[in-house]
């Protein structure tokens, strides 16, 4: 599997991996992991443009170098990254907090371009609304200000993080362009973040979860999956991102490990009945 990526998903007529390696808290093993990521068979990267948790030039590093010992062409690769609020960084902003919403995403965006060596963008996402609740004037001003940067061919498609049933809910009603992608946390005591993905599904919209196995760390040990993975032949992980594929998420997974790697993208080759995901949702009710 690993020699050639992972399956695709046709998004608004875009070709999405199926599996994203997401690139958070890495710091300075942020390109090394990104390179081995690419080597062992990921396709498609997600990063943001907040150094407080993210190293997105060294993604960018690691992409260039990637391609440049003619392993892929960069066509063949989905790189993601996101405008973050300044509440949400440190003193590194890539933008300068003083100008309006709009024009700090213009300067985020630009920036990322340099980070990432590149002219275009594949996914685009805001790194989650201003506030915990509602859909606030900046939020819009932003989500705006990306539709720009989607109009004038800069980015491929959009999307939005973090977001509560809610708030995807208000951003529904009034935006031009309908996310591709709600990126969440995904827990199974919300039975793995059921009303957004609901409201995604009935909007065409792609769910990706992020922190699959770290939100779920008791739910990882319960004797249900361990029941299901010994059964399948796989581990409790590959059983976790396999339901994940199933209910039409796009998993991420940030391992540091080239074996974790190799075993998330053997995710492909095996079903799960209906009866072990009937199993998987009930995990963390009660």
């Amino acid at each position: 599997m690993s020699s050639h990526g992972t399956p695709r998903l046709n998004v608004r007529g875009i070709d999405v991996p199926a599996f994203l390696y997401g690139t958070a808290w890495k710091e300075e093993r942020t390109s090394q992991l990104t390179g081995m990521a690419l080597s062992e068979g990921f396709r498609a990267i997600d990063t943001a443009n907040q150094r407080k948790h993210y190293f997105e030039a060294a993604v960018g590093e690691a992409v260039d170098a990637f391609v440049k010992m003619g392993n892929v062409p960069r066509s063949e690769l989905f790189i993601q990254t996101k405008f973050t609020y300044a509440s949400s960084q440190d003193h590194r902003l890539p933008y300068d907090s003083a100008v309006p919403p709009a024009l700090q995403v213009v300067q985020s965006f630009e920036r990322s371009l340099e980070h990432l060596q590149t002219t275009h963008i594949d996914a685009y996402l805001l790194h989650g609304p201003a506030r915990g609740r509602g859909i606030s004037r900046e939020d819009w001003e932003v989500w705006q200000a990306m539709e720009g940067l989607q109009r004038k061919g800069k980015v491929a498609l959009l999307g939005i993080s973090n977001v509560s049933v809610e708030q995807l809910a208000e951003l529904l009603t009034d935006c031009s362009v309908v996310p591709a992608f709600v990126q969440n946390r995904c827990y199974a005591r919300t039975g793995w973040d059921r009303d957004v993905r609901a409201l995604c599904q009935a909007s065409g919209i792609v769910y990706q979860g992020f922190s699959l196995l770290t939100a779920n760390r008791q739910e990882m040990k319960s004797p249900a999956l361990m029941r299901i993975a010994s059964e399948c032949g796989r581990t409790p992980a590959q059983v976790v991102f396999r339901f994940a594929i199933q209910m039409g998420m796009i998993p991420l997974t940030g391992t540091t490990s080239a074996l974790h790697m190799r075993e998330d993208l053997d995710c492909f080759d095996f079903e799960l009945s209906t009866r072990d995901i009937e199993s998987i949702l009930q995990l963390g009710r009660g």
